[in-house]
Order: C-alpha cells, then sequence, then structure tokens
C-alpha cells in the first residue's frame, strides 16, 4: 500500500507564500517523476510541475518564476514553494507521483488528498 500526504496549505494575501509538501510512504521501490496539479472550482486539474528523479523539471507558464518544485529522493517527498501568490492561484493543490511498488515491474500513478490554498485579502 501506497500514500501521499500533502501538508503546508492555508490562507495568504496576495503577494505573499506558501510551501507545500507532500512525502509518499509505504511498499516503494522507486519514485519517478512527482508533480503537483490544482483545481479551481467548476475547473479541471491542470498540471502546476513536475520534477524527475533526475531533477529535471517543468512548469506551467502561469506558474513560471513564481513557483518552484524541489524534492528530496531520501525521504520521497516532493516540494512546492509558491511565491508572489494572486488571487488567481487559489485552488486544492494534489501532488501525484509515479510510484513502482516492490514486487512489482510497473509505476502506478498515485494521488495525494489534496491541500486548499487560499488567496484573498
Amino acid at each position: 500500500q501506497v500514500q501521499l500526504v500533502e501538508s503546508g496549505g492555508g490562507l495568504v494575501q496576495p503577494g505573499g507564500f506558501l510551501r507545500l509538501s507532500c512525502a509518499a510512504s509505504g511498499s516503494i521501490f522507486r519514485v519517478y517523476t512527482m508533480g503537483w496539479y490544482r483545481q479551481a472550482p467548476g475547473k479541471q486539474r491542470d498540471l502546476v510541475a513536475t520534477i524527475t528523479s533526475g531533477g529535471n523539471t517543468n512548469y506551467a507558464d502561469s506558474v513560471k518564476g513564481r513557483f518552484t518544485i524541489s524534492r528530496d529522493n531520501a525521504k520521497n517527498t516532493v516540494y512546492l514553494q509558491l511565491n508572489s501568490l494572486k488571487p488567481e492561484d487559489t485552488a486544492v493543490y494534489y501532488c501525484n507521483a509515479e510510484i513502482v511498488r516492490y514486487s512489482s515491474t510497473n509505476y502506478q500513478r498515485y494521488w495525494g488528498q489534496g491541500t486548499q490554498v487560499t488567496v484573498s485579502s
């Protein structure tokens, strides 16, 4: 069994910052790409940023220069630093990871439960 547990969401004023964390735990053999997605009310879930096990990153255009994704492979944890937050960044943020379990040959994609980020004055 594998779990992704997120933390770090909250209410912040425009221009503020937050740091999200997501830790994967359980019967994990290997973790490939990890990432963050977000879903605003009434909208689809969109990619925010991804990071490979080698550290290559990819960002949505809307967050480039403001958000930074990083990971700690030893802890199977991915982080998202959110700076210069805007009201349009308000959403539930979900982490995602491609994980190979012990006794498995292929990876599966797992999702966290989501953490709310609200940007408002």
